[in-house]
């Protein structure tokens, strides 16, 4: 077998690694001989200084860095611990708090005040990956990067859970949103922190409330840039959400003023050799945090 040539530089996640990055890379997984794969991540991490802007290390963003270089011929991780493959959906347990409740039916006036409330207990995560895991058609995966969940409640007739969100971190690359901002490449590369993705809603499937879907991204919109500012110390100041147009319309999202910019090259995060182009392409849509959000973006 023909060993792969080593690539002289290697980008992930918006940050390009010298070849005296990856040198070093390899000398320190060379001498880090019996750690797992995790240690070896936080370590490479730390010699990089590759951090997010609340400080944490970015250890996922790491591994796609070390398995890129393990593909590329400039070593041998340590074996894989047992686990599911990558991409896989986690098996989530069932339990009553996931079993379908009483049927909602109306429009979104009669049933008292909407919230939505960001998930910061066990016991709200745990409901938030069951509902998920169970009743999406995506099930539930781990994000990639940093992310927030929120659960959304109806008040009458009495206090229920009638939804779930997740904001986590933007596509790497994504040619509609980009053509809308009107960035170039330096400039996306700095400022696509501030930027995040819908990348689940899911409204209860006994819950045919009217309007309510429409209602509850606006009320998730005006408390993000917050929301996400308390927790990893940046404003975001554009979302973006794909649609499977094979499966939904996206009505809601154009009732709640989110913008149809075009479709996905349905490749996915990770098709780093484009052999899925094409494959599942989806509606992208827009949503400004700001008024002047795209003008920012190009700017700041």
């Amino acid at each position: 077998m023909v060993a792969k040539a080593r690539e002289r530089t290697q980008r992930i996640a918006g940050r390009t690694f010298s070849l005296a990055e990856l040198s070093a890379v390899a000398e320190l997984v060379a001498a880090g001989a019996g750690r797992s794969r995790t240690q070896l991540m936080v370590e490479v991490c730390e010699r990089l200084e590759w951090r997010r802007p609340t400080g944490a290390l970015k250890v996922r963003e790491c591994r796609d860095l070390l398995e890129a270089m393990e593909e590329g011929g400039w070593f041998r991780l340590p074996a894989k611990r047992g686990g599911r493959p990558r991409g896989s959906r986690t098996r989530v347990p069932r339990t009553a708090a996931s079993e379908p409740g009483e049927p909602l039916t109306g429009t979104v006036g009669e049933f008292g005040t909407v919230s939505v409330e960001p998930v910061t207990d066990v016991a709200g995560h745990q409901l938030w990956r069951e509902l998920v895991g169970r009743h999406h058609y995506l099930g539930y995966r781990m994000p990639y990067g940093a992310h927030l969940r929120y659960l959304a409640f109806l008040s009458e007739p009495h206090r229920a859970v009638v939804a779930a969100f997740q904001i986590s971190s933007a596509a790497w690359r994504l040619a509609a949103r980009d053509r809308w901002i009107g960035w170039d490449e330096p400039t996306r590369k700095r400022n696509l922190q501030r930027v995040v993705s819908n990348s689940r809603f899911l409204v209860l499937p006994w819950v045919r409330v009217r309007n309510l879907a429409s209602r509850l991204l606006a009320v998730m919109a005006g408390r993000l840039r917050a929301d996400w500012g308390v927790r990893f110390g940046l404003e975001p100041l554009l979302v973006e959400t794909m649609v499977d147009g094979s499966r939904f319309r996206g009505s809601c999202y154009r009732a709640a003023n989110w913008r149809p910019v075009g479709e996905t090259a349905g490749r996915g995060r990770m098709d780093r050799a484009h052999a899925r182009h094409g494959h599942a392409p989806k509606q992208v849509l827009l949503y400004p945090l700001v008024a002047d959000a795209a003008r920012r973006l190009r700017e700041i």
